[in-house]
């Protein structure tokens, strides 16, 4: 009578309830992670790269003269009497970055040369260095919009 009163408390499970419960079991977990993966999908995975606004400090840290270079955002800061000015660093023949020099600026790759104004002097390079726009942020930085190219000579006046 003792066995009988345990059998009803506890019953048995036999082999096809366990696997049914585990295939059962089984389907959840892909339904489980079949909708993480959908929501997943959702989100783009997209990388929309560098910031093309720069600050690049304040005007009165600038002295006349002066060629700021920030090598990470391969741009170049020249401070003039006429305004400031945003030339790219980057080769127009391969994209090299090219350094500055006392006639201007010279590509190590390939030799291309330009002068103070970005015109090519020699070399393979097909066109003259980018400038970029620059503008003054409301807190009084100076800002370098590298999406807007702006015509060779163009300074910003503060």
């Amino acid at each position: 009578m003792k066995k009988e009163n345990l059998r009803m408390q506890q019953p048995e499970m036999d082999r096809r309830q366990f696997h049914s419960r585990l295939g059962w079991l089984g389907v959840a977990a892909s339904g489980a992670i079949a909708a993480a993966g959908n929501l997943l999908y959702l989100k783009p995975a997209v990388d929309y790269g560098p910031p093309t606004r720069i600050r690049v400090g304040r005007p009165e840290e600038y002295k006349e003269g002066l060629k700021e270079i920030y090598e990470n955002e391969r741009i170049v800061v020249v401070c003039e009497k006429d305004g400031f000015a945003a030339i790219s660093v980057k080769c127009t023949h391969l994209g090299c970055t090219v350094r500055t020099s006392d006639s201007g600026f010279e590509c190590p790759c390939h030799g291309s040369q330009f002068d103070n104004d970005g015109f090519v002097t020699g070399g393979p390079a097909p066109a003259p260095l980018n400038w970029y726009q620059i503008s003054l942020t409301p807190n009084g930085e100076l800002e370098v919009d590298k999406s807007v190219v702006v015509p060779s000579g163009t300074y910003f006046k503060v």
